[in-house]
């Protein structure tokens, strides 16, 4: 079995921990948030370091979401912000 070492953040010189965290990013006035994904976080500040293969699914999903905002706010939809869940159903009652 191997064991893979885990991270120190180079800034505060900590284990970082592997915990779920939100993936963010913005490009051209859309966002894109990304809840729940695992990664190496600094305990200290929350700063998230990805696997490759988290890294590589992270890309295809963001481009994905960003074209489908792109197209919507080109067609000047009133509807700007989107709650996707492929995974699980929303709660009932939910905001989404």
């Amino acid at each position: 079995m191997t064991t893979t070492p885990v991270p120190i953040c180079g800034q505060h010189r900590i284990l970082k921990e592997w915990r779920p965290t939100t993936f963010e990013y913005s490009d051209e006035g859309v966002s894109v948030r990304v809840p729940n994904v695992y990664a190496w976080v600094c305990p200290e500040d929350g700063e998230a370091s990805f696997t490759p293969e988290t890294v590589d699914e992270l890309i295809v999903t963001v481009r994905e979401l960003l074209d489908t905002a792109r197209r919507a706010r080109k067609r000047r939809s009133v509807l700007t912000e989107y709650f996707v869940s492929a995974g699980q159903p929303l709660p009932v009652g939910s905001p989404a």
